[in-house]
């Protein structure tokens, strides 16, 4: 039987100490391979920074191409109830009619983008800043829900032709007061301040994305004074 030779406790000291330093011995050997491999990205960075490509290309090209495919752009919308009211005459006026309407209209605002051109544009390189001249916001044709209308009819008796021309005059009448309401200051006023925000976002998103950070807009409507 062959003879099993126990280490002696001098022999055991002198292994487990080797055994138990394997492990951090590596992690120590490689901190510095990775400090080189941070500070060399760091320098390349740097480098970058100071020595890259400084030329972003003309910012009034790039703001330009935000408006290249929107020729109209709607920036408000209304919602509007116009309450009309319409009188019919039948049979020499013996027989008398009345209808009164509520019909649910919208009304967009929209700018006229294709007017816009480079000498609508300025460019401050030194302070970052983009101004920009639009032109009036446009009140677009009302757009009546007469499916979503109601009707209050007052007759002894109403034919389907007075029916048909009170409906009419109604419907023209409501779009006529819906044209006068979009017309309203507050709400044109609205309009203007959604065009200028509207303009804003999309000319300052491709200049950052083109590398110029976060530039500053500045918006105004033809015949508007310059603010500063």
């Amino acid at each position: 039987m062959a003879n099993t030779v126990e280490p002696t406790e001098t022999e055991q000291d002198n292994v487990s100490p080797e055994i138990s330093r394997t492990q951090p011995l590596a992690l120590v050997q490689g901190v510095p391979w990775l400090l080189f491999i941070v500070a060399l990205a760091l320098i390349a960075w740097l480098g970058w920074k100071a020595f890259g490509p400084k030329d972003l290309g003309d910012p009034l090209a790039t703001s330009l191409v935000a408006f290249e495919k929107q020729n109209t752009l709607t920036v408000f919308s209304a919602q509007l109830a116009p309450v009309v009211a319409s009188n019919d005459s039948r049979l020499f006026g013996t027989i008398q009619s009345r209808q009164v309407a509520v019909i649910p209209s919208r009304v967009d605002y929209t700018l006229d983008l294709s007017e816009m051109n480079a000498s609508r544009l300025k460019w401050d390189a030194d302070s970052e800043t983009l101004d920009v001249q639009i032109p009036a916001v446009k009140v677009g044709k009302p757009n009546l829900d007469e499916g979503r209308a109601q009707y209050l009819r007052e007759g002894i008796w109403i034919s389907r032709d007075a029916q048909d021309s009170l409906t009419r005059k109604n419907t023209k009448l409501a779009e006529q007061q819906a044209v006068t309401q979009a017309g309203n200051p507050i709400l044109l006023g609205l309009a203007r301040t959604a065009a200028k925000d509207a303009i804003r976002q999309n000319l300052a998103i491709p200049l950052q994305v083109a590398g110029y950070g976060n530039v500053t807009v500045n918006v105004r409507f033809d015949g508007e004074k310059v603010t500063k």
